[in-house]
């Protein structure tokens, strides 16, 4: 069953409404909350509910609202219905904006990418810290998945802007053109089933047992491990 069939489009609409009141104002658009959210819900463990409803609508105060009260349960349903398609390997039906604000422009991946971004980081448990445990920090069949990993989360990386970034910040060459704009296509029609797959990836590793970290987090903008002395995100970390 379909996103669009567990919550009804009037229902959408009603929480997208919700998300203008002036009591959440510091909440996410709906399109950063689907992003966020499919991000939140994968991972070593999903997040739980009180950290993603305060991330997407705002402090106790903004929930306690009227309005705060409302946008929460259709949240729930929202989240709960997501999680059904991904886990059933169905890719989200993406909700975005256009990018210049009326209907007959492109789509806006960006914002819907970098919440995506920052539901990683948000995560307790870093996820490339669960895919290593030999004693360099990974094994063949953890370097597999991280490189399975990368591939998967490189249409996000692109369509946020980061992936340009390290590349030119690496001094490497960045496709201009006709090349770019295929890049960019290709990497829209991949997005909604890598996200569905992440989210299997890391469904399936949770049914492995109990995966436990002994080395302290690194975070997208830290150091990276591996002594380059770039950020994790823009090496390693990089896809």
């Amino acid at each position: 069953m379909t996103l669009q069939a567990q919550l009804a489009d009037d229902l959408l609409d009603r929480l997208e409404t919700l998300l203008d009141d002036d009591a959440l104002a510091e909440a996410m658009r709906l399109d950063e909350i689907q992003g966020y959210l499919c991000a939140a819900l994968a991972g070593p463990q999903a997040m739980p509910e009180a950290l993603w409803l305060e991330a997407t609508l705002g402090d106790d105060e903004a929930q306690a609202s009227d309005a705060g009260r409302e946008a929460a349960g259709l949240l729930r349903r929202f989240a709960a219905a997501l999680a059904i398609d991904l886990a059933g390997g169905a890719p989200p039906v993406l909700l975005l904006y256009p990018k210049e604000g009326n209907e007959d422009s492109p789509s806006d991946y960006l914002p819907w990418c970098q919440a995506y971004l920052y539901g990683i980081d948000s995560a307790e448990d870093d996820w490339f810290d669960f895919l290593g445990d030999g004693e360099d920090g990974t094994t063949e069949a953890d370097d597999e998945e991280i490189s399975w990993l990368d591939e998967r989360i490189f249409p996000v990386m692109l369509l946020a802007g980061e992936a340009e970034a390290a590349a030119r910040e690496n001094g490497e060459e960045w496709p201009e053109g006709d090349e770019r704009q295929q890049l960019e296509d290709d990497c829209e029609d991949d997005l909604p089933q890598a996200v569905a797959d992440i989210y299997r990836f890391w469904l399936a590793k949770r049914g492995v047992g109990t995966i436990r970290r002994e080395d302290p987090k690194v975070g997208r903008n830290d150091p990276c491990p591996c002594g380059s002395g770039k950020k994790f995100k823009q090496c390693c970390g990089a896809s």
